[in-house]
């Protein structure tokens, strides 16, 4: 319902506004087809697809000083569920006046400074999509929040309010083989944050210029958007409850200009509210995360860039001590190494994508190379491939071993 109404607010401000000036009205959407199919084994429902639709996107922009108007929406339709929506990815209104601004509604949210690697970027995700070839960004999931800005000579300052709670979307288990370490319990259910006062998400950054480096400090009070899996019984499990605890996190980024490329870094602290000893087995304890990267470009047209991340996790002995059997044990120190590359050709409307994971602890990775071409300035495809592996069935991407999947994408923009 809360969707709908700010949607029909949106139409209602661009109408006023088109009628003001046509100039302040424009209208931009893409038409595309997206698949994607399995090259190792088929989904566990017996399907040979990981994803299969075709999806336009209206996008509407209005401004009328001091207010403008966002809407992206997209109609698909998906042919492994046999289902046609309507999805509201984002619907806002801003409100400028000199030293602050304001924006409410609909609206994605991303903060910090790593490459497909979440420190302080807190905000919801969509893996599904990401495992699944569809494009990037995809990834990133709407939140329904107020976004309030101010800017006085010291540093800058974004609040956000999120009263409705989002979590992240993982793949879906009939068409991902996953690791589940109880499989037998297939009574499930999803216990969420409800929507009041109390549970209100709230996340706060200061940033600056600090010695040439793009500096940002964080914090963010709220919930772990990867839920926690909670049985009825540790002897005898009959229900599984999905849960998400309590969160704070505290962190800082800085990046910019090093040797000729792009130096990034940044760390956060993760205080697990629920288990703030590490005694609990069900939830996550609390953890120390950092990244460090490096980009730059090497050759014309060729750029390359790599990240090193660390995690560490907080009262080790108690989770060695209370950890339930049967559940894969986490080390108290874990690492994951990416590298992305880019070469672009023939005059730029070819381009060469190469990305990975793979972690030195977990000894797993993820693999994707892709190609991507510029038909005309309206028309691009894309071709690429997703490869999972790892030693054990229960790391990060070793879990995800037989989904390997080749997709493309092929989109009209307007």
């Amino acid at each position: 319902m809360r969707k709908t109404i700010i949607v029909l607010l949106a139409l209602f401000f661009a109408a006023q506004s088109g009628h003001a000036s046509a100039e302040a009205l424009s209208a931009h959407g893409f038409v595309q087809g997206n698949y994607s199919a399995n090259i190792d084994s088929a989904n566990p429902d017996n399907g040979n697809y990981k994803w299969s639709e075709e999806r336009g996107q209206l996008k509407l922009e209005a401004s009328k000083d001091p207010v403008r108007f966002f809407l992206k929406a997209d109609a698909f339709y998906g042919h492994l569920d046999e289902k046609a929506d309507v999805e509201l990815r984002e619907g806002y209104l801003d409100y400028t006046s000199g030293s602050w601004d304001l924006r409410a509604g609909r609206q994605v949210l991303t903060w910090g400074v790593g490459d497909m690697v979440f420190i302080n970027d807190v905000f919801p995700k969509d893996y599904e999509a990401f495992f699944s070839g569809r494009p990037m960004e995809y990834l990133k999931k709407g939140v329904d929040a107020i976004k309030a800005g101010v800017y006085p000579d010291l540093a800058s300052f974004e609040l956000v309010v999120i009263p409705f709670f989002e979590p992240n979307n993982y793949p879906a288990a009939k068409r991902f083989w996953m690791y589940d370490p109880m499989p037998t319990v297939t009574n499930r259910v999803t216990d969420q944050p409800v929507s009041k006062p109390a549970n209100t998400e709230l996340a706060l950054r200061a940033y600056r210029d600090i010695i040439g480096f793009d500096t940002s400090f964080y914090f963010y009070k709220g919930y772990y958007r990867q839920p926690s899996m909670t049985p009825d019984s540790f002897t005898a499990p009959s229900r599984i409850t999905f849960s998400y605890p309590g969160l704070l996190v505290y962190g800082a980024s800085a990046q910019g200009a090093v040797a000729g490329g792009v130096a990034s870094v940044e760390a956060g602290y993760w205080a697990s509210q629920d288990d703030a000893k590490g005694t609990n087995p069900l939830v996550p304890n609390s953890e120390v995360k950092f990244l460090g990267g490096y980009q730059r470009q090497i050759a014309e047209d060729l750029t390359a860039g790599a990240q090193y991340m660390g995690e560490y996790m907080a009262d080790y002995g108690a989770y060695e001590s209370t950890r339930m059997q049967g559940f894969p044990k986490e080390p108290r120190y874990k690492q994951l190494v990416s590298v992305r590359a880019q070469y672009l050709l023939m005059h730029q409307t070819l381009r060469l994508g190469w990305f990975n994971f793979w972690s030195p602890t977990d000894k797993d990775y993820l693999i994707n190379p892709e190609i991507r071409y510029n038909f005309t300035d309206h028309v691009w495809g894309a071709l690429g491939v997703n490869f999972f592996g790892g030693a054990k069935d229960t790391t990060r991407f070793g879990s995800l071993d037989r989904n390997d999947n080749v997709y493309t994408q092929l989109r009209y923009e307007l």
